[in-house]
């Protein structure tokens, strides 16, 4: 039994935490030193004729070694190689990919992380055929998860997709990746942090389910890396293995759990919001994970802010009462251009700004405020523990750091609260009417900016 397999074997059974029991999706993980040479088996697996895609960088990370591999084995394959420049998971690519589609193949390799793997995962649910992964960097923990992060009509989503039927990472392989991949790895690792809170708060104020067990096992994989942080950069293997594992295994929590809770929370939806600008305008836009990284430096000084405050129920109902949605609607637009129309139809849906469903959380957030706090003392570390963590292995810290305006970093941060029908730290903050206030005071420009109130009526 491998180590993955004895951190997965508690969660096999019913949970004595939840009293669920957790889907573990995926039977086959190899990770370690010289896992590559386990492919031929782990394709012959699967089918007899592998389709396998990859991009150009990864085709020479691993791809062409991958494809001698089979074809040393005997085991025929169809390759398609999406060729240089970025590649963008959305639907002109997953259309190219499908174009080249062999179907007398009856599996899928996917060769890269992150994009090749989103893609991957989407021609797997349409084709029917059964794919696995082979890891090129450690830069993202989409690798166990079954949905696919992707940019459909110019909104960044979460489209349920197909879960590999395996999963294979080269520590040889994965320490040579690219600096910026390294880092992006960490900055997705350190993101939990958040989204661990933000699923206790959620659970306290909303009654959602709520899972100690696999919130545990992802605190665990957030330590063991941060225990390795400083190796990381230095490409350790052990570092490296760590944070391979860390991101496979909270993939994996996200379908223990059901939903996304254990792996992302406030700080993705910053990442999310500036790819969709990016998309749209042309703005600027990094890898994911170093965009979390940036953004769960935010989220630290969000809740340390959080932390400070006296909610006062006359100052939330004022504020709700202000509230425009039209208002609202034209600065969505504004900011994310045709992504907007996918998040005012969400709000069509869920109604989170409705009056009386606002009024109940209200009571409940003032209540509970003492275990609201205590909860984010416990999950959150300080801002400055987070710019440790970050610095340890070069990746930018603060938004201006990143090239960022204040007013791009104020503006998602309003706007994390609207893109995805989840609870987190802006809309705590929304429903008690100090969110305004707190965009001002932690992302000052030359004047505070009102937002989504009716003109002249601003305090």
């Amino acid at each position: 039994m491998t180590d993955i397999q004895k951190m997965l074997a508690p969660f096999r059974e019913i949970c004595p935490a939840c009293g669920k029991r957790h889907d573990i999706a995926i039977d086959r993980i190899e990770i370690g030193s010289g896992a590559l040479r386990k492919l031929p088996v782990m394709a012959g697996e699967l089918g007899s004729r592998p389709f396998v895609l990859a991009d150009a960088n990864t085709w020479e990370a691993a791809g062409r070694q991958a494809v001698s591999l089979l074809e040393e084995a005997g085991i025929p394959c169809s390759v398609y190689n999406c060729g240089q420049g970025r590649l963008r998971a959305d639907e002109q690519s997953l259309g190219r990919i499908m174009m080249h589609f062999d179907r007398s193949c009856d599996c899928i390799l996917a060769v890269g992380s992150g994009t090749i793997n989103d893609l991957a995962k989407l021609c797997s649910g349409i084709s029917g055929r059964p794919y696995m992964i082979i890891g090129t960097a450690p830069s993202m923990d989409g690798f166990a998860s079954g949905s696919s992060s992707v940019i459909r009509d110019g909104l960044k989503i979460s489209l349920d997709s197909a879960f590999p039927a395996a999963i294979l990472n080269d520590i040889d392989i994965l320490r040579m990746a690219p600096a910026p991949m390294l880092r992006a790895g960490m900055g997705d690792m350190l993101a939990k942090y958040t989204s661990i809170c933000e699923w206790r708060l959620s659970a306290l104020i909303n009654g959602e389910y709520y899972c100690p067990a696999v919130a545990g096992f992802v605190r665990n994989c957030v330590r063991r890396c941060v225990d390795h942080a400083d190796g990381l950069m230095e490409r350790d293997p052990e570092a490296v293995q760590a944070v391979t594992e860390g991101l496979v295994l909270c993939g994996m929590a996200m379908t223990m759990a059901g939903c996304s809770r254990p792996a992302s929370g406030m700080e993705h939806y910053f990442s999310h919001l500036w790819d969709m600008r990016a998309q749209e305008f042309g703005t600027l836009s990094d890898l994911h994970g170093i965009q979390c990284g940036t953004a769960e430096y935010c989220c630290a000084r969000i809740y340390e802010y959080i932390l400070q405050l006296q909610p006062d129920r006359e100052k939330a109902m004022a504020a709700a009462d202000r509230f425009d949605w039209n208002l609202w609607k034209v600065d969505l637009r504004a900011f994310l251009g045709r992504g907007a129309d996918a998040i005012i139809a969400l709000e069509e849906k869920e109604r989170k700004y409705d009056p009386a469903a606002h009024r109940e959380r209200v009571d409940r957030i003032l209540a509970r405020w003492g275990e609201i706090c205590q909860i984010i003392r416990e999950e959150v570390p300080s801002a400055d523990r987070i710019r440790e963590l970050l610095e340890k292995t070069g990746a930018p810290v603060t938004w201006q750091e990143q090239g960022r305006t204040p007013e791009e970093v104020r503006t998602a941060f309003y706007m994390t609260k609207d893109i995805r029908d989840k609870y987190i730290g802006s809309r705590l903050l929304w429903d008690l009417g100090l969110l305004e206030e707190a965009g001002n005071r932690l992302f000052p420009d030359e004047r505070p900016v009102a937002y989504f109130t009716e003109p002249g009526t601003e305090d």
